[in-house]
């Protein structure tokens, strides 16, 4: 069956509620989801009940009309289809939303993450942790363009977070579904759902999985998503630190770029005062000027921008995304 527009779950009773959920966004994957999902229904199938939550993010190879043929004999399988490509973040996010499972299970469908650490994770998850996230120790991509740059990343967002993680790109990843029932995820922060679990009180650990090389497909990674990365992490900090007081982060750039201004503008006047130099054959009068403007501009609209898109989103309870049309959902 296939519907369209269908909202996110609002708690309304389902006959069956399965106790894992498993959520992988697709994007032009045609090659491999037949073999991505024999793999995932085979461990599955061990685990007790459990669903699996497919989110097309906008494919245009014929991802979808494969995974509606496969929903057709897999009734465990659920099929959400968006309207264009909307990255994914929005992809984890509707799977987030549409889950029914007590512990949710986040996997990429290139076939580089391995369906069989699954249970890996969930041992760990017995333990008593509530986020388990995968660590590609061997991972199998481009040295450079792909590894290097990833761990410097992560060096980076732990350091800002203070949440020590080897390896926040890998999706990867278990949660219980109370520690990010509630989140709202934007920009490339569904690498981040580690960071807001402990913010709310979950204890987050991390354990080596496989990883594989790409032998299909395309990557749709490039290196102009370290610069989403880094700017999210500062969005992060953000609401981690003075989203409740955002005076702290407005007044101390507001003053800081004042007294630069003002460094700048007596630095003129001491060239006229005691130089002889005109102020009028010098750029340092409007240097302060720009440079007071233009700074405290751009970064202050930047963050209330920010504030503003959660505000819209949520206050209307919206989600950042469009489903087209869903199947067993």
């Amino acid at each position: 069956m296939i519907v369209a527009d269908v909202p996110a779950r609002s708690g309304s009773p389902v006959a069956t509620m399965p106790h894992l959920s498993i959520i992988i966004p697709i994007y032009n994957e045609a090659d491999n989801i037949p073999t991505l999902l024999d793999r995932v229904f085979e461990v599955a199938a061990r685990l007790g009940s459990f669903e699996v939550i497919t989110v097309d993010d906008g494919s245009q190879d014929g991802s979808f009309e494969i995974l509606r043929d496969e929903a057709g004999r897999r009734p465990e399988l659920r099929v959400i289809r968006f309207r264009r490509n909307y990255g994914q973040t929005a992809a984890m996010m509707a799977g987030i939303d549409h889950a029914a499972g007590q512990i949710l299970i986040s996997l990429d469908a290139d076939l580089q993450n391995d369906p069989a650490d699954i249970p890996l994770l969930l041992s760990k998850l017995d333990e008593g942790y509530d986020v388990v996230s995968g660590w590609r120790r061997e991972r199998q991509d481009a040295r450079f363009r792909r590894t290097l740059i990833s761990r410097v990343a992560n060096r980076l967002i732990s350091k800002v977070s203070g949440v020590r993680l080897n390896d926040y790109g890998c999706t990867l990843k278990a949660y219980r579904r109370d520690v990010i029932k509630g989140v709202k995820l934007y920009g490339e922060m569904h690498r981040f759902i580690p960071i807001y679990a402990r913010w709310m009180g979950a204890r987050v650990t991390e354990i080596p999985v496989r990883h594989y090389p790409r032998t299909r497909g395309v990557s749709k990674y490039g290196l102009e998503r370290v610069l989403k990365v880094v700017l999210d992490i500062i969005v992060v900090k953000f609401l981690d630190r003075h989203f409740a007081k955002p005076i702290y982060v407005f007044g101390g750039v507001g003053l800081g770029s004042m007294a630069m201004s003002f460094l700048i503008l007596f630095l003129a006047l001491w060239l006229r005062l005691f130089e002889g130099i005109s102020l009028i054959l010098t750029p340092l009068p409007l240097l302060s000027a720009l440079f007071f403007l233009v700074g405290t501009t751009s970064i202050l609209m930047g963050l209330l921008a920010e504030m503003l898109v959660r505000t819209y989103f949520e206050s209307q309870h919206l989600s950042p995304y469009a489903i087209r049309e869903s199947v067993n959902l």
